[in-house]
């Protein structure tokens, strides 16, 4: 499993419309083959920052499938206009077990 982590940084005054926005989006990722799951959380401390967590099967389901797929461009319109700066993605793969699985 891939871990695509990217930190959201909102126009201020924006984040009822983003968050209304994202969940628009959701169902164009949600269908993208190799998608496992997502988490959208707002920052505390930031109210208009967002951590968003995806779960993908492969980099490959992200970076090729989904991102090169029918669904993205809808995704980038629906999306990409709230962002300031424009938000970098990263990906990570786990080293250790997840601790409430092993028990």
């Amino acid at each position: 499993m891939i871990l695509e982590a990217a930190t959201l940084d909102v126009i201020p005054d924006r984040e009822a419309e983003f968050e209304l926005a994202f969940a628009q989006a959701r169902p164009l990722i949600s269908a993208s083959p190799g998608f496992l799951g997502l988490d959208l959380s707002r920052c505390l401390e930031q109210p208009g920052r967002y951590l968003l967590l995806v779960r993908w099967a492969t980099l490959e389901d992200h970076t090729v499938g989904f991102r090169q797929g029918p669904d993205y461009p809808r995704w980038r319109e629906l999306l990409h206009h709230f962002y300031d700066p424009f938000p970098t993605v990263e990906h990570y793969a786990s080293v250790l077990p997840d601790v409430a699985a092993v028990h």
